[in-house]
């Protein structure tokens, strides 16, 4: 009867702890060591704050994504980007309206004594564009332009396709320009070594601007970054707009070797090779007024130029080799480096 009793105790001892135990896990679950771990990783790992960022139209898709991507590890963080022209940017960010510059030209002088500091984290061009249903345009693209006639056409003076083509076309030629301050039009006109103010042509605001502005003109020609002429899942031109081959060698034809321009692949490709000059093909910055000091600043450009360099191919950017992307980090994480 005593062992009956003493059995029954312990069962009873066994179900009373197995009650509180499952009442324990119900409002404090248990985890395992790695578990708790791991969490613990996270939370550190993980910032908040704010930022925003303006400028240039050539970023504005790649640093979209890297937003994105970045959020994804740090939900905190609230991230706010506008395009509105690499001129835009520089003064947004050295007026204290903004965290960060996007920006596709290099930066001069003058910026960096107001504080201008950068840090390098893609490429890509600018290239000359033509519309596709133009009547002179198989002959566009067998032969190309050279360096000179693309000046005559944005800087010097009008021209006619008959003069440009050597042929006796009366087919007319609009020109359409950057009204914006940015590094497109700086760049490009760079290539003709000109400067921005010196380009000729219809005004058109922005990337996208420039673009729809020659898709929706037989005789328009400007010029556009190159993200804004691809088609991502394609590879392809987008429909109505392609770019102009530029005639390197001056032989008034596009060589096998100059000819780079079918899929995006390609271009850029050509871009990293260096195939295609530079400028017009260009290093992609951000910029701060200072070294950043900011947290969450600090740690999304850490973002870009480690695990976000993944995603710069895939966005229709060219990577920067990593001999670059080294000196980069080195200046973004190196105390002795202002």
């Amino acid at each position: 009867m005593k062992q009956k009793t003493k059995v029954a105790l312990i069962l009873s001892g066994l179900i009373i702890v197995l009650f509180f135990t499952e009442s324990l896990n119900i409002f404090f679950p248990f985890t395992s060591c790695s578990e708790l771990s791991k969490k613990t990783d996270n939370d550190t790992n993980s910032v908040s704050g704010k930022i925003s960022i303006s400028g240039a139209f050539a970023l504005y898709p790649l640093t979209v994504k890297w937003a994105e991507e970045f959020k994804k590890q740090n939900p905190k963080v609230q991230i706010d980007i506008s395009a509105g022209g690499a001129g835009k940017g520089m003064t947004d960010v050295l007026s204290d309206m903004v965290d960060l510059a996007m920006f596709s030209r290099e930066v001069n002088q003058a910026e960096f004594d107001k504080g201008a500091w950068n840090i390098a984290v893609a490429q890509d061009a600018v290239f000359p564009t033509v519309n596709t249903s133009n009547p002179e345009y198989s002959t566009i693209m067998q032969m190309g332009l050279t360096k000179e006639q693309f000046k005559q056409i944005f800087v010097l003076e009008e021209v006619n396709w008959s003069h440009l083509l050597n042929n006796h076309s009366k087919t007319q030629l609009n020109v359409y320009t950057r009204s914006d301050a940015c590094g497109a039009a700086a760049t490009w006109a760079k290539f003709m070594d000109a400067d921005q103010e010196n380009l000729l042509g219809t005004g058109v605001y922005g990337d996208p601007g420039m673009a729809d502005a020659v898709i929706k003109d037989i005789y328009g020609v400007g010029y556009n970054n190159l993200v804004y002429l691809y088609n991502l899942k394609t590879k392809m031109s987008n429909e109505g707009i392609s770019v102009i081959p530029i005639d390197a060698n001056g032989n008034r034809v596009i060589d096998s070797e100059e000819n780079f321009y079918k899929t995006l692949d390609e271009v850029t490709q050509a871009i990293k090779e260096g195939k295609y000059p530079s400028p017009p093909a260009r290093k992609l910055y951000l910029i701060s007024k200072g070294k950043p000091e900011n947290e969450a600043l600090n740690a999304f450009l850490n973002f870009v130029l480690n695990q976000g360099q993944t995603f710069v191919s895939l966005s229709g950017y060219v990577e920067l080799n990593q001999q670059v992307i080294e000196s980069q980090i080195n200046k973004l994480t190196s105390p002795d480096n202002e």
